[in-house]
């Protein structure tokens, strides 16, 4: 998979979802349940109820995009908190997608610039 670059939003959609949705379905679960833009170019997770498959869909300037990954054994593992989403960064995305527990890894205390900063506001 081509993994995000920059400071691309990445949505997990928490609930779980019929991922025999595509495109049209998953956009409407995105502008419906997550509120948020499909065209906007962010990703939006979704995973099924066993949480063996997982869908990404996202909009790439010139259509939609949907990524799909089905686990031949095991299961998808994240940190979920309350809510219906659940915002991830590029590495934790890929800790869920390689089959790494994120609950169970220890994160140490890292310097980052405040939000405002980070998202170009001064």
């Amino acid at each position: 998979m081509l993994m995000p670059q920059g400071q691309v939003r990445i949505w997990l959609y928490v609930p779980p979802t019929d991922l025999r949705k595509s495109f049209d379905g998953l956009a409407a679960l995105v502008r419906s349940k997550l509120l948020e833009d499909p065209l906007s170019g962010q990703l939006f997770a979704f995973l099924n109820r066993r949480r063996t498959q997982i869908k990404i869909l996202y909009f790439d300037r010139s259509g939609y995009c949907v990524w799909a990954k089905r686990l031949e054994q095991g299961r998808f593992h994240s940190d979920v908190t309350g809510g219906d989403k659940q915002r991830l960064r590029s590495h934790e995305l890929q800790l869920i997608l390689e089959g790494i527990d994120t609950r169970a890894v220890r994160r140490f205390k890292r310097f980052s610039l405040p939000v405002e900063r980070a998202h170009g506001v001064s």
